[in-house]
């Protein structure tokens, strides 16, 4: 398992005006960051390639798999989304994108003279607790499965090699990341097995964003949560067996954590099928989350 401790990079600093400088944003999550908007119905706003800011998208892969965070710097544009491939040289893009689109496109509206980067690594269907990972995968640091790697080693290894690049955009200035933002978008799978592991989720969101926190070298780094919400279209009417403590848990992590905030206007989105948002809840909710980054930056 990777160790964190191989998270000793120089983050850069000083005014040297020979290197550029980078706000950075952390996507991560299950699904619902994953993302299963369809590129076909992007407004013509967000269906171009955007020059202005690049993303390092780790390949999301089950527990055990060596590949999981694999991915190459590019421009940000369509396909991002859920079926996004990588093998570390060559980016597949698939037909659908999450809130990274329209959260830079707001972020560049906030910050008019600021350079933005992303990084993504999400998975769908993953818990944090392993005892609701499944097939799917679990955020737990110390979860060791069969082989020893996890969701948290994969976005560790998609962190670490995003950074082993010194120039992000090729232009021949080395470039400054400055991590600016956390955006977590998960919680549904971890209410749907026992009302124990929902129990817990307070306990181990807190523990993995103080372990994000940790990894950018940033323990007040601003945390936006994504409140989770229910479609009512699976079991019977409710999706989510045990959605409220999830829910009760994400809210008291905010109340919690000065630095943290939660977008809750997950409740009136619409649903392409019972798990995940329609389009334009995905173009929503990335402004949402540019918006709730920008006011914690503001009040630091």
């Amino acid at each position: 398992m990777l160790i964190l401790m191989s998270l000793m990079v120089s983050w850069a600093s000083g005014q040297n005006m020979e290197k550029e400088r980078f706000k950075l944003y952390f996507l991560g999550g299950q699904s619902n960051m994953e993302g299963h908007g369809l590129n076909t119905e992007l407004p013509d706003s967000l269906s171009m390639t955007n020059d202005q800011v690049w993303i390092y998208h780790g390949v999301p892969m089950e527990d055990e798999n060596p590949d999981g965070g694999l991915g190459r710097w590019e421009k940000l544009k369509p396909g991002n989304g859920a079926g996004f491939k990588s093998d570390g040289i060559n980016n597949r893009h698939s037909h659908k994108f999450g809130i990274e689109l329209s959260f830079a496109k707001k972020l560049q509206t906030l910050y008019p003279d600021e350079k933005i980067a992303l990084i993504k690594y999400a998975r769908g269907g993953s818990s944090i607790d392993s005892l609701a990972a499944r097939n799917f995968g679990s955020w737990e640091m110390d979860y060791r499965g069969n082989g020893g790697l996890n969701q948290f080693d994969h976005f560790l290894r998609t962190l670490v090699d995003a950074f082993k690049i010194k120039d992000i955009n090729g232009n021949g200035i080395e470039d400054i990341l400055m991590p600016s933002g956390i955006i977590w978008m998960q919680g549904e799978s971890d209410t749907v097995l026992t009302e124990a592991i929902a129990l817990r989720y307070y306990a181990n969101l807190k523990r993995l964003m103080d372990l994000i926190r940790s990894a950018f070298r940033d323990d007040d780094i601003p945390v936006v949560i994504g409140k989770i919400s229910d479609s009512g279209m699976d079991n019977r009417g409710k999706t989510w067996t045990y959605g409220e403590l999830v829910q009760h848990a994400q809210e008291t992590f905010v109340r919690r954590d000065k630095n943290a905030a939660i977008v809750r206007e997950t409740k009136g989105y619409s649903y392409s099928d019972p798990w995940h948002y329609n389009s334009e809840g995905y173009i929503d909710l990335g402004i949402k989350f540019a918006e709730a980054v920008y006011k914690l930056n503001s009040s630091k």
